[in-house]
């Protein structure tokens, strides 16, 4: 059993909910992240969506934006962030760590030597969001047969013509984008992520996580209620924007994935 499928498995008998929290690494600079990446865990999150940073990650709000160009100028790069979860690994080798982000600096990288590496650090699955599924040759094949999973991402316009093209190959978890737009931007109803939901079970076994939007302890409660898995990213990363300091982005990230953590693990009660 991989990890992720542990982890799910693992929630399922708790009858909750997997917080899944994203951070950018190397955001607000390497020893801070790993600071934060490190102590995401004991903060409540149950699953770690890492960002690789890419100078163009053109499905992302402002405040990932603006956490790439952070990352960047922090001299992060994706040596660096394999680097990160080695280190974070070295602490902890149960929660699942996926790596989120776009194909330019994987194919930069070199597919083989990505993967191989990615493996071996302790990544457990990848999130690439502009390779569709017409492209699987290009990194789904080899990632998975070289024991990554590859989490697709669904969307309000994907039809039910579309589903099953998109969820071939999947494997982790379905990462359901609850708004058409880029991260952070408005959310989604609770009739239409109902419905969604609904939808998606009829064509996959696979756990269901649902994010873009969410960004209070209560709006993640109700979706927990919902689904398999809740996914904030932009809120977290807003206290790094905002932070006077690096104490006090560290310490912003895990107040708030305590408090999102809270609300997930009491959404079932």
């Amino acid at each position: 059993m991989s990890r992720l499928q542990s982890r799910f498995a693992e929630l399922k008998q708790q009858n909750r909910a997997a917080l899944v929290t994203f951070v950018t690494a190397g955001d607000p600079n390497y020893d801070a992240s790993l600071a934060i990446l490190k102590g995401l865990p004991a903060a409540g999150a149950d699953v770690i969506e890492l960002g690789m940073p890419f100078t163009d990650p053109m499905a992302d709000g402002p405040a990932i934006q603006l956490a790439n160009i952070r990352a960047l100028a922090a001299k992060q790069n994706l040596a660096k962030t394999l680097q990160m979860v080695r280190e974070f690994r070295a602490g902890d080798q149960t929660t699942p760590l996926v790596l989120m982000g776009y194909f330019n600096p994987i194919h930069h990288y070199g597919v083989a030597a990505f993967i191989a590496e990615a493996k071996e650090s302790g990544v457990d699955g990848l999130i690439v969001v502009d390779l569709p599924p017409e492209h699987n040759a290009d990194l789904c094949d080899p990632a998975q047969a070289g024991g990554l999973d590859f989490i697709r991402l669904t969307t309000p316009t994907t039809d039910d013509k579309r589903l099953p093209t998109v969820l071939n190959g999947s494997s982790g978890f379905v990462y359901y984008v609850s708004v058409a737009g880029v991260t952070g931007a408005g959310s989604a109803t609770i009739e239409h992520v109902q419905e969604a939901v609904t939808r998606l079970r009829r064509h996959t076994d696979l756990p269901l996580c649902i994010g873009f939007g969410i960004r209070t302890p209560e709006h993640a409660a109700t979706i927990a209620r919902l689904a398999d898995g809740v996914v904030v990213g932009s809120a977290l990363i807003d206290q790094i924007a905002n932070a006077a300091d690096d104490q006090q982005a560290i310490q912003g990230v895990l107040s708030l994935c305590q408090s999102l953590a809270e609300g997930v693990r009491g959404a079932r009660l």
